[in-house]
C-alpha cells in the first residue's frame, strides 16, 4: 500500500468513526432503538455516569432494548467537538460533548455531559465498543437510568 492509500484509508476510517455519534442522534432523534444498536459491535456496552451512581448495559440486543425504552421522554441530543485521540486502523478513541433538550419540555434545555468512546472496525464497517455518558447536568432521565 502506498503512502497515498495509507492517508486516503486513514481519513475515510476517520471519518466513518466521526459518523457514529451523528447516526447515533439521527437515530434518538428519530426514535429508532434498533438503529443504535446496531451502531454498536455485538458485544459493546453503554454505560451512563451521574451523581446517581452507575449504569452498563453491556451487547446489542440488551442495547437495543435499553434505548427502546430510553427514549420515551423524547430526548433531542446536540453532539459538538467530536475529538479522535487515536487511531491504528482497527481501534480509535475519542470523545465529544453533548447539549440535551426535551420534545416533551417544549424543548427545554435539559441536560449536558460528555461521551468517551471507543471504537473498532467490524466486518460491518466502524462500530461503538463501548460509550461511557458522563452526566454534567440532567434534569430528566430515563427510567432504565434511575436505578
Amino acid at each position: 500500500m502506498t503512502m497515498l492509500d495509507q492517508s486516503l484509508a486513514g481519513l475515510l476510517a476517520r471519518e466513518a468513526i466521526r459518523d457514529l455519534p451523528n447516526r447515533y442522534c439521527d437515530c434518538v432523534w428519530r426514535g429508532d432503538a434498533a438503529g443504535i444498536a446496531q451502531l454498536f459491535a455485538v458485544d459493546a456496552h453503554f454505560t451512563a455516569v451521574s451523581d446517581k451512581g452507575e449504569v452498563t448495559i453491556t451487547g446489542r440486543d440488551r442495547l437495543a432494548e435499553f434505548f427502546g425504552g430510553a427514549l420515551d421522554f423524547k430526548p433531542r441530543p446536540y453532539i459538538h467537538n467530536h475529538v479522535l485521540d487515536s487511531q491504528d486502523g482497527r481501534v480509535a478513541r475519542g470523545r465529544c460533548y453533548l447539549d440535551l433538550r426535551c420534545a416533551t419540555q417544549d424543548m427545554g434545555w435539559i441536560g449536558a455531559g460528555y461521551y468517551e468512546d471507543d471504537y473498532v472496525c467490524t466486518a460491518d464497517g466502524w462500530k461503538f465498543q463501548s460509550r461511557r455518558f458522563y452526566a454534567l447536568r440532567m434534569d430528566a432521565w430515563p427510567e432504565a437510568l434511575e436505578r
